[in-house]
């Protein structure tokens, strides 16, 4: 299990040695001709669930892994300081320091991906992540509707950057999306990705809210074009959030894009994904799809809450045999 948990050390080094993403010019011929089979799409993710598992210490190890990979998130109307800082203290120490003993891990100074907060409550993650190397990420952009003007987005993202944010989750406008408008949302993201500096930008596209993996795709294409370090898939707050089936797409584009730049975009599932079930569906589909390069907090992470709750629960599981309550884990 050390083995294969070594590259969790590397959360505490995250973003220092992948390249961003600087984009190409605006030239329609990448993604003119993408034509999505869905049903070809649907077939191929049907299969992965029971064609890849994973049991006992290889499930835990992965498991451990996939902690390391989220951005541990808080995005309520009614979030506080209180609520911002239990969520901080969870992701230093994601995992029971007894669970950890009992995996033989207590050395490994695991901790999330990241921090995710509302623009205001910075201040706060940035006084209870003090010492550590944990990134604040702060949504943006008018979240999750994104309808406020471009110059209200770009003044947005500036102050959360100004306030400490080194990852900024943008949301685009889907109605240029809807009406093929891919000049104007290139030029959207590229005003966007300038004003967050040396933050790295992930681009939320709201695939629940894209009605064909067609559009899908194109928009994960001028997304990256346009300088995105990482392309996600929802705020979390549409009606349908992240899927296998959406992710097949954008990892393919990524994987398209990276084949023809060399330069490798991260992917961020986010919505819907609470289960460690599900985790483990989706780190094998990066790892089928995109390789071992892909699998570190870098250019992986999964937008979560209640999602580390449940791996807590199957890691104990795995040490004990028994399956514990859940007001025995400490809440994010």
């Amino acid at each position: 299990m050390n083995k294969i948990l070594e590259d969790n050390h590397s959360v505490t080094a995250s973003h220092t040695e992948e390249v961003r993403n600087e984009g190409l010019p605006y030239n329609t011929r990448y993604f003119d001709a993408i034509n999505i089979n869905r049903s070809a799409v649907e077939r191929r993710v049907a299969t992965l669930p029971g064609r890849r598992s994973v049991k006992k210490e290889f499930q835990a190890a992965w498991l451990l892994k996939a902690v390391s990979m989220i951005d541990l998130t808080t995005l309520a109307g009614d979030d506080t300081r209180g609520n911002v800082l239990r969520l901080c203290e969870k992701a230093k120490n994601p995992v029971r320091a007894d669970i950890l003993r009992a995996l033989g891990m207590q050395d490994a100074h695991l901790t999330t991906g990241a921090v995710c907060v509302y623009h205001n409550l910075i201040p706060f993650a940035k006084e209870a992540l003090r010492g550590t190397h944990i990134p604040i990420a702060a949504v943006s952009t008018g979240f999750p509707a994104g309808k406020i003007s471009l110059e209200d987005k770009i003044t947005e993202i500036k102050k959360s950057v100004a306030a400490g944010a080194s990852e900024i989750d943008i949301v685009i406008s889907r109605d240029l999306v809807l009406e093929s408008k891919w000049k104007e949302l290139y030029d959207e993201i590229k005003l966007c990705r300038a004003a967050c500096g040396n933050a790295h930008m992930k681009t939320i596209l709201a695939t629940g809210e894209i009605p064909t993996y067609t559009k899908v795709a194109k928009a994960s294409w001028v997304a990256m074009m346009a300088g995105s370090d990482f392309i996600k898939t929802s705020t979390g707050k549409e009606s349908v959030n992240a899927t296998l089936a959406v992710s097949l797409v954008m990892i393919r584009c990524i994987r398209e894009y990276y084949e023809l730049t060399g330069v490798k975009v991260g992917y961020k599932p986010a919505g819907g994904i609470q289960k460690a079930k599900q985790a483990l569906d989706y780190l094998m589909l990066i790892k089928e799809e995109l390789g071992n390069d892909w699998l570190t907090p870098d250019l992986f992470r999964f937008g979560a809450s209640s999602l580390l709750g449940d791996i807590e629960r199957q890691l104990e599981h795995y040490v004990t045999g028994r399956y514990s309550a859940g007001f025995r884990h400490p809440m994010a």
